[in-house]
């Protein structure tokens, strides 16, 4: 009685302190608060959604029983298929979800002010990320491991399974384009960085070669070594940046730097998996686990008071980061820190296989999403503790503000955040760059923020760049991460595609397959890329809004997946669970779909755009070089505004075959079959559960 007693006022009081944070950060006006409130209001509302609504879906709707035998233990193949334990298939999984999304896109939300992204942040991720991702995950044990594809076309029917098919290999390739993008902008002009992230290449591959033929399975010693090794080449890049001949060598313009990161794609695709790939994944993830846990002890430590204001003069959709009012565009720009459509494709593809306990799903599943989403809160914290002038000057593009510093500057103190040419100028030269100004793309701010928490917790100024270069070093060799393994992906979809019509293109293991399969992956996401690179907008302003559209709209297809297992298992008594988001994100993504492609706005309309280009070219007043290059911007919208529009036409397909069914089940006109595999009992004992 007692315990339980204890237990109940320990809940309690995180709920309210939850709520206490919530409510300040919510009604708080004119003026700072310290950046841990967010923390704490992140923290406990996750863990009270965890602990009471997560395992009460777990328990009562999925019905999760660890009697049950899982893929893992009953389709045993030591290759695919192996009984893990939870806490090493939680790493896999957080580290296959945690792209650029937590990172990126809420230093781009920051735009509208602090408040907006920490509200659905926190909420998103509480009532529709984690439920999300833990529906379709238990639903994946249940399939022998099945995809979100496969599951759509079993539960729903043919036509819905074949359109989710093909959609999630477009919206890889958008994703694919976008989170380069986001590298290309991090490294333009930045030898350190550039050298850094070179290196890691050669340091991959030695480690490759180091655990297959020099020391097999000595994990630990060559983990020991692969990021030692690491740690010089970020002291070599600072050596390498105040070199001036060897700097020119590694100081890339934006085209270079794509074609140099379209290359390095293919080639980790094409590559066996152990030579570039796994090592890479591999270090990665050392880092990436490592940075993320000094930067919130970093917050912790040094309370940083919050700069940005609560809410900014942007939410109107005048914004310099990228076009777009608060609704939609803040919860499509926020993407993966709140709700991403990609995790179900990994939610139900590799961790469903290595489960050894069904109810593991429930800490796998949930709680690496709301892992991510204090990851999230994190990186909005590190972009809002900057000066707003500064953050403003960092990701604005040039075509907004004016090229030259003085005229940027001015333009941005205009607005009501001043900053001064002088003050760049210090900042640049404290974390060796030549200038911060037009460093779109999120990726750099981000890095700057990161910087300034780990400098002012008491190292000092002086290692300022160090940290600086060190952030950017992180990110880019994340998202790298998500470029090589995505490209892999790619690669095997087009190839079960393909192998349709012409059977050895089926073959993973037939190399004229994989050369060209990978190629062509490459190329089609590579092409948007390039787009991205030429934008006199920075690239951010158009393809980040479409891969958030496009990563919530595969979200979209998820929830009705889950959404008619749910009704089969059920009927409609716990539909709410998954209808009440997909509702949420059905009405911003198909609102923000419908202002990018017809806004009247050219900074937000792609035909607008395409149509004031045209008008110009019409009026003659374009020199040579701005005629053709408008006439590829020209090109480039009407695709954008045709991809965008084919994304809304085969989600809307998919939901309507899902509701064919779903009004079927609920009148009883549907035979609701489920297809679930049969029951199997474990035999896995508690020492074998691996976790338990």
């Amino acid at each position: 009685m007692l315990k339980r007693l204890s237990r109940i006022v320990l809940w309690a009081g995180v709920a309210l302190l939850g709520a206490g944070a919530l409510g300040g950060i919510a009604i708080n006006r004119g003026e700072q608060i310290n950046s841990v409130w967010l923390v704490i209001a992140a923290v406990c509302t996750f863990l009270v959604a965890y602990r009471f609504y997560h395992a009460w879906i777990a328990a009562k709707v999925l019905a999760l029983d660890d009697r049950r035998a899982t893929p893992a233990e009953r389709l045993n193949d030591g290759h695919d298929y192996e009984p893990t334990h939870k806490w090493i298939v939680f790493g896999h999984h957080f580290a296959a979800i945690a792209g650029p999304g937590p990172l990126v896109g809420p230093v781009l939300a920051a735009q509208f002010g602090y408040l907006p992204g920490a509200l659905w942040i926190i909420i998103g991720a509480a009532l529709a990320g984690a439920v999300h991702d833990l529906i379709v995950l238990g639903s994946s044990i249940r399939r022998n491991g099945r995809s979100i594809g496969e599951m759509a076309r079993e539960e729903i029917g043919r036509l819905g399974g074949y359109v989710a098919m093909v959609t999630v290999l477009l919206i890889m390739i958008i994703l694919l384009a976008v989170i380069a993008l986001v590298v290309v902008n991090a490294l333009r002009d930045s030898p350190w960085g550039t050298f850094t992230i070179a290196m890691t290449m050669p340091i991959a591959i030695f480690m490759g070669l180091y655990l297959r033929f020099w020391r097999k399975g000595k994990v630990l010693e060559v983990s020991v070594l692969g990021f030692a090794l690491v740690i010089l080449a970020i002291f070599g890049g600072e050596w390498v940046s105040k070199s001036p001949a060897v700097a020119e060598w590694f100081t890339l313009s934006g085209i270079a730097l794509a074609f140099a990161i379209i290359v390095y794609g293919f080639f980790a695709s094409a590559l066996p998996v152990w030579l570039l790939l796994a090592p890479r994944d591999y270090l990665s993830t050392f880092v990436k686990l490592g940075v993320a846990f000094l930067l919130a002890l970093g917050i912790l430590a040094v309370r940083p008071e919050l700069e940005m204001p609560a809410v900014t003069g942007f939410i109107d959709g005048t914004g310099p980061v990228f076009a777009g009012a608060l609704f939609p565009f803040c919860f499509i720009t926020i993407g993966c820190g709140a709700l991403s459509g990609f995790h179900s494709l990994i939610s139900s593809g590799t961790t469903p296989k290595m489960l050894a306990k069904e109810r593991h799903a429930l800490p796998v599943g949930s709680g690496g999403m709301l892992a991510e989403g204090v990851v999230a809160i994190l990186a909005l914290i590190s972009a809002c503790v900057l000066q707003p002038g500064v953050y403003f000057a960092v990701n604005s593009p040039a075509a907004l503000t004016g090229p030259d510093p003085a005229a940027a500057t001015a333009a941005i103190t205009s607005w009501g955040y001043p900053v001064t040419p002088a003050e760049m100028a210090t900042l640049a030269d404290e974390v060796g760059e030549e200038t911060l100004f037009h460093r779109t793309g999120g990726a750099p701010s981000l890095a700057l923020g990161m910087a300034h928490v780990f400098a002012s917790s008491g190292i000092g100024k002086e290692m300022l760049g160090f940290w600086y270069h060190f952030a950017i070093m992180f990110e880019a060799l994340f998202i790298l991460t998500i470029i090589d393994a995505g490209t892999r992906v790619g690669r095997f979809m087009l190839q079960d595609l393909l192998g349709n019509f012409y059977k050895p293109l089926g073959r993973t293991g037939w190399m004229p397959g994989v050369i060209g399969a990978s190629a062509a992956i490459v190329l089609a996401w590579g092409y948007f890329l390039y787009q991205g690179v030429l934008d006199p907008y920075g690239g951010v302003n158009s393809l980040w809004p479409m891969f958030g559209i496009a990563n919530q709209l595969l979200g979209v297809i998820a929830l009705a997946v889950g959404t008619t297992i749910i009704l089969k298992k059920h009927g409609p008594k716990y539909m709410w669970i998954t209808v009440m988001p997909m509702a949420w994100i059905v009405s911003v993504t198909y609102t923000a779909a419908y202002q990018k492609v017809f806004s009247p706005d050219p900074r937000l309309g792609f035909l607008a755009q395409a149509a004031e280009l045209k008008a110009a070219l019409a009026a003659g007043t374009l020199s040579v070089q701005q005629a053709a290059e408008a006439q590829r911007l020209i090109f480039n919208a009407n695709l954008n505004a045709v991809v965008c529009s084919i994304f809304i036409l085969m989600v809307s397909i998919v939901l309507l075959d899902s509701a064919r069914v779903w009004v079927g089940l609920i009148r009883g006109t549907r035979p609701a079959t489920l297809n679930e595999t049969p029951f199997v009992p474990s035999r896995l004992q508690p020492d074998e559960a691996l976790g338990d």
